[in-house]
C-alpha cells in the first residue's frame, strides 16, 4: 500500500492518539494517519498493571475513544503495523509489511519497549513485562497454575503488579537493586511507607539484591537465584526495569539523540527533532524541562504525553506554544492513592505534612527553598492546591509546610 497523508503519527498510545484528537478538536482539516503496532484501537495504559490486571476493568473500557470516533472524525487508523525505516528527505515511513507512506509532518510516539534482562534464563516461558495489552493477557492465563512470584524491579509497575497480584492471593517477593523501592521517583519517606505498606500485605519485598539469573524446569521459570547463589522459588517472574526508547528508525533516518542518558530523541521546545517535519513526543522524547532544573529527560507519563501532543498539534495548526507543563503522575497500589507532582530531582530538602501512620500524607520537597515538587499519599487537596506551588516555584518555610492544619493554598500568592 501506498498512500500520503498530511500527518502520519506513529504510535497509538496516549501521545498518538491525542495528537489527532487535538488537531481535530483546533479545527485541522488535512488528512491524518495513526499507524500502531498493536492491533487494537488505542488504548489506556496505566490499568494494564492495575484494573486490567486484576479483571476489575474490562478492556473495552480501556479505549481511548471508540472507533466511531475515529471514523466521523476522519482518522486513518493503520493498526498491526511497525515503522522500520524512515526517509526524511523524501518524507515516507517504511512499514515491517513492506508499505509506504508519505507525510507532510510526522509525529513519532512511540514510546519504548519493556528493557529486558540480559542475564541467562531471561528468554524461558514464564518471564514476562507489561506494556501491552497482549503481555497481560498472557500473563492472566498462567495466573491460574502460579503460586509464587517474583516481581525484579521495585518502581511503579512492579509495585503496582505485586499489589494486584497479592490481593489475588499469591506470594509475591519483590526484588530491588537499589537500597529503596522507587529509589529513582521519590525520597526515603515515601519508599519506607510502601515498603511497610507491601509487607503488610504479606509481599516480601527484597532491595539491594542482584539477579544473577532466571532458573528454569523444562523450558519454564522457577526461580530467581540472586548473588550469593539464594535461589527465589518462583513460578511466574515479572520484569519492570524501566523502558528501551523505541527510536532505532529515526536514529538511523539522522535525528539526534542516542542510546546513552536520557534515551531517546532529542526535540526542542515544540517537541521538533532535527529532522524536516519531524516531531516526537512521550516517553521516548528527550528535552529540556524547566521543573528539572533545565535538566535534559524524558518523562514516562501520560500527562507528558498528552501535553506534548497538543504542543505539536498547537504547532501545525498555527499557535504555537512551547511546551511547558508542570509532570504529573499517580499510582493505585491497595487503597493507597499517591499523586505527585513536580520532579524531585536535586531537592535538597524534604518535608513531611501529615501523619504516616494514619495513611495520610505529602511530602513537600525543597531546593533553594523553592517548592520543586510534592508526593501526595490520599491527600488529594494537598496535591491540588500543591501545583501551583511548584508552577511557579513559591518559597515557603520547611517549619510552615509542615503544619498539616495549614492549607497549602495559604501559600499561593495574591491575587
Amino acid at each position: 500500500m501506498s498512500e500520503r497523508f498530511d500527518v502520519v503519527i506513529v504510535g497509538a498510545g496516549h501521545g498518538g492518539a491525542q495528537t489527532a484528537v487535538q488537531l481535530r478538536q483546533l479545527g485541522y482539516a488535512g488528512s491524518i494517519a495513526i499507524i500502531g503496532e498493536e492491533p487494537e484501537l488505542p488504548y489506556e495504559r496505566p490499568p494494564l498493571s492495575k484494573d486490567f490486571l486484576s479483571g476489575d476493568k474490562a478492556f473495552e473500557r480501556m479505549l481511548i475513544r471508540p472507533e466511531s470516533f475515529w471514523v466521523d472524525r476522519n482518522v486513518v487508523m493503520l493498526t498491526g503495523r511497525q515503522v522500520t525505516r524512515v526517509d526524511a528527505d523524501g518524507h515516507v515511513v517504511f512499514t515491517d509489511g513492506g508499505e509506504h507512506f508519505g507525510y507532510g509532518a510526522l509525529v513519532w510516539a512511540t514510546g519504548g519497549s519493556p528493557r529486558r534482562l540480559s542475564c541467562l534464563g531471561h528468554d524461558l516461558a514464564g518471564v514476562h513485562g507489561i506494556r501491552t495489552r497482549a503481555d497481560v493477557e498472557v500473563l492472566k492465563t498462567e495466573l491460574g497454575a502460579t503460586t509464587r512470584v517474583a516481581i525484579i524491579g521495585g518502581g511503579y509497575i512492579g509495585l503496582e503488579a505485586a499489589a494486584v497480584l497479592a490481593k489475588l492471593g499469591k506470594a509475591v517477593t519483590v526484588l530491588e537493586a537499589q537500597p529503596r523501592v522507587l529509589a529513582r521517583v521519590a525520597g526515603p519517606v515515601l519508599s519506607e511507607f510502601y515498603e511497610a505498606e507491601h509487607r503488610a500485605h504479606g509481599v516480601e519485598v527484597r532491595t539491594g539484591v542482584t539477579v544473577v539469573s532466571v532458573l528454569g524446569e523444562d523450558g519454564r521459570a522457577s526461580g530467581v537465584m540472586l548473588a550469593g547463589g539464594e535461589i527465589v522459588p518462583a513460578e511466574m517472574v515479572i520484569v519492570g526495569i524501566g523502558i528501551v526508547p523505541a527510536v532505532a528508525a529515526l536514529l538511523a533516518a539522522g535525528a539526534e539523540g542516542g542510546d546513552s542518558a536520557p534515551g531517546g530523541v532529542d526535540v526542542d521546545d515544540h517537541c521538533r527533532t532535527s529532522l524536516p517535519d519531524v516531531f516526537a513526543i512521550g516517553d521516548c522524547a528527550a528535552h529540556d524541562n524547566g521543573f528539572a532544573g533545565g535538566a535534559h529527560i524524558r518523562v514516562e507519563s501520560v500527562q507528558n504525553a498528552n501535553d506534548q501532543a497538543a504542543t505539536v498539534a498547537r504547532l501545525l495548526t498555527g499557535a504555537p506554544r512551547p511546551y511547558h507543563a508542570v509532570p504529573w503522575f499517580w499510582s493505585n497500589q491497595y487503597d493507597l492513592k499517591l499523586q505527585t507532582v513536580g520532579l524531585s530531582i536535586g531537592h535538597d530538602r524534604a518535608v513531611l505534612r501529615g501523619d504516616v501512620a494514619a495513611r495520610s500524607f505529602s511530602v513537600v520537597y525543597l531546593k533553594d527553598g523553592r517548592v520543586i515538587a510534592l508526593d501526595c499519599v490520599n491527600a488529594v487537596k494537598d496535591y491540588v492546591q500543591g501545583k501551583l506551588l511548584v508552577e511557579q516555584g513559591i518559597v515557603v518555610a520547611a517549619d510552615v509546610l509542615a503544619d498539616a492544619a495549614t492549607a497549602l493554598k495559604a501559600h499561593h500568592p495574591a491575587g
